[in-house]
């Protein structure tokens, strides 16, 4: 969601995933996969697309003489089966890019199972193989269709790279965005909600669309209306939806963010929580879907009720929840902090619980914290869970995560178990 403005970013990976597209689209060796088949791009260090949850994931680096290229990652994928993908080559030069997927699709499609649609992803073959004997079929596949005509070129880079030109930036030096005295509402959003640009002068500005009484991404026609007004008058008229269920407004400047702010918090879509506990995302849930076991929506709304004070949020810090009404793991609760899944027992809604999920540089799936609860005791059990966090933790920064590595499940279970054993 940050590609092309985050002042972290290597190379914009927006291009590279055009020519992914175009290369892809309609191409044979897509046409008989044994199953689905995503691929993700990042230029930057910080992982905001989740590579590690993909088939492919592709990170932009730069090797020690600053050549342009690829670290490649295979073999991820959540669900009933959850894998982190692994590393299948550390550096893949730029120009190489089409050709080496098109090896590791053909080792995908000549040895991926197909005679059971639960075990037909890359992860399954990547896991079952290990990731040594995959990477030397992939290497192997690559090097007996090498040929020079088949490398990406400059033009054709330059090319994809011209459908992503940036705006007009006008030249601003860094402008003042501290909050008025009397405006601490403003001051909280500018903490939660504002990113570092790349180009001096400009921020990045995160809409909530997480609030009381109403789905975590959902939004009015008129809310939407109005902020595509916004973008209009205050970002070049871009608006980005994100994977966190927010939207993005990303070349403001600095000098705008306060009457920015005045028009979301009129629009009520300036509540200063991204990042924080009740930032959700969750999926519709049995309310909207077919596929679901349980609903998600009660659930989000009942921990939110726990949770309302943003004091005792900023208190707690980031802190990721994730909430899937089954185990297709829509909202990929198996990466969140605290993970929370439905699940169908005896036709009765019940919910399982995962610990120390993480995304990002370090990616991790959750555990399993024990039996799964019925709906009534789930914002309880959210709860004693932060208690947990909050007494063990050495500081403010001391992350849920950190907190959870280093204790391990059982004072956690304890908590939540101990007055239903």
């Amino acid at each position: 969601p940050l590609a092309g403005v985050c002042d972290d970013e290597v190379a914009d990976p927006r291009p590279y995933c055009e020519i992914i597209r175009q290369w892809s689209s309609l191409h044979p060796e897509f046409a008989f996969l044994p199953r689905k088949f995503k691929i993700a791009v990042i230029g930057a260090e910080e992982d905001r697309a989740s590579i590690r949850l993909h088939d492919i994931g592709l990170q932009l680096v730069l090797d020690e003489s600053g050549a342009l290229g690829f670290k490649v990652w295979v073999g991820g994928g959540l669900g009933r089966t959850p894998m982190l993908a692994q590393v299948v080559r550390e550096f893949l030069p730029q120009e190489q890019l089409l050709g080496y997927l098109k090896a590791i699709l053909r080792v995908y499609n000549r040895y991926g199972r197909r005679d059971n649609k639960y075990k037909a992803r890359i992860k399954i073959l990547v896991g079952s193989l290990g990731i040594e004997a995959f990477s030397q079929q992939v290497e192997a596949e690559y090097q007996k269709n090498y040929r020079d005509d088949t490398l990406l070129t400059e033009e054709e880079i330059d090319y994809a790279k011209s459908f992503f030109s940036a705006p007009e930036y006008a030249p601003l030096i860094a402008e003042e965005t501290t909050a008025p005295a009397a405006d601490t509402a403003y001051g909280r959003w500018l903490e939660r909600n504002i990113w570092q640009h790349k180009v001096p002068g400009y921020r990045i500005v995160t809409i909530s669309l997480k609030h009381k009484n109403r789905a975590p991404g959902d939004i009015t026609t008129h809310q939407l209306e109005q902020i595509a007004d916004l973008a209009e008058q205050y970002s070049f008229g871009e608006v980005r939806s994100t994977q966190q269920q927010n939207l993005l407004l990303t070349d403001v400047k600095g000098s705008d963010l306060y009457a920015l702010w005045k028009q979301l918090d009129a629009l009520d879509l300036a509540t200063p929580t991204a990042g924080t506990l009740i930032d959700t995302v969750c999926c519709p849930g049995g309310d909207f879907c077919n596929l679901a076991n349980a609903r998600s929506l009660p659930i989000n709304e009942a921990i939110l009720q726990r949770f309302g004070d943003l004091q005792q949020l900023y208190n707690l810090g980031d802190l990721s929840l994730r909430i899937s009404g089954c185990i297709n793991a829509c909202a990929h609760h198996h990466i969140a902090n605290i993970g929370i899944l439905g699940v169908d027992k005896n036709g009765e809604e019940f919910y399982q619980i995962t610990l120390g999920g993480e995304t990002g540089q370090r990616s991790s799936i959750g555990k399993v914290l024990g039996p799964s609860l019925p709906m009534e005791r789930v914002a309880s059990a959210v709860e004693k869970i932060i208690d947990v966090y909050v007494e063990h933790r050495a500081d403010s920064n001391d992350s849920f995560t950190a907190v959870y590595e280093r204790l391990g499940k059982a004072p956690f279970k304890e908590r939540v178990y101990a007055s239903h054993s």
